[in-house]
């Protein structure tokens, strides 16, 4: 794997919070965050004593290398962002250099508690769809702007076959945002839906508060009978 070919680009707690409608005994539950990258998201919920593994192929990589490409995305990402800034909300967070703070400050949050992390065994190296974690050993799998997101770049049977991965280490995976990347229901939705069903597992689009990308109004929720 080549680190030039990640786009490392992270959130925050409270964006997990929205996001996947996490409520206070949700985050007191064993959580997995596939597909975390630089996200803040575990550095802040450790702090507060929850107990959250990220899985991300980047982890392999050590915290210098990260930071380095972290800088490098920031720089590519900030004049896209400007360019296509009609395809997004501009309510909670104001503008895009408002956005850019806040990247880079859930992301160098992550830097600084990324060496400490892989210590603990907080940040584990590893994708989908194969995970290197034993049965229902999550209570609630989260996987934020990877599947459905990417549908131009992952198939429609490694969605299903990294869903069924997930509901194998988690009892319930949720799953933000069903849009992919041009802003459009994610083409694999539907069929996802059905073979998840046709596995007998219980699959819910349910709404959130949390939208940034516009239409991102969903998250899908599976759950073992």
């Amino acid at each position: 794997m080549d680190l030039t070919d990640i786009v490392p680009w992270g959130r925050s707690l409270q964006e997990y919070q929205l996001m996947f409608s996490l409520s206070a005994s949700d985050l007191k539950k064993a959580i997995l965050g596939c597909g975390d990258g630089p996200a803040s998201f575990n550095a802040q919920l450790s702090a507060q004593g929850g107990n959250v593994v990220s899985v991300d192929p980047i982890y392999c990589f050590n915290a210098k290398q990260l930071r380095s490409r972290i800088l490098q995305v920031y720089n590519d990402i900030m004049p896209q962002m400007q360019l296509n800034k009609d395809r997004y909300i501009w309510d909670d967070i104001s503008s895009v250099e408002a956005l850019g703070k806040i990247r880079m400050a859930a992301m160098d949050m992550f830097v600084e508690d990324y060496d400490l992390g892989k210590k603990q065994g907080r940040y584990v190296e590893g994708s989908l769809p194969k995970l290197d974690f034993v049965d229902h050993q999550f209570d609630l799998a989260l996987c934020s702007h990877f599947l459905f997101l990417y549908s131009e770049q992952i198939s429609l049977q490694t969605h299903i076959n990294s869903l069924w991965e997930l509901c194998r280490v988690a009892k319930e995976v949720r799953v933000y945002p069903l849009l992919s990347l041009d802003g459009e229901p994610s083409p694999h939705l539907p069929q996802v839906i059905s073979e998840l069903e046709r596995l007998n597992l219980s699959v819910d689009l349910i709404e959130v508060s949390y939208q940034f990308q516009k239409g991102a109004t969903q998250m899908l929720v599976i759950k073992s009978p």
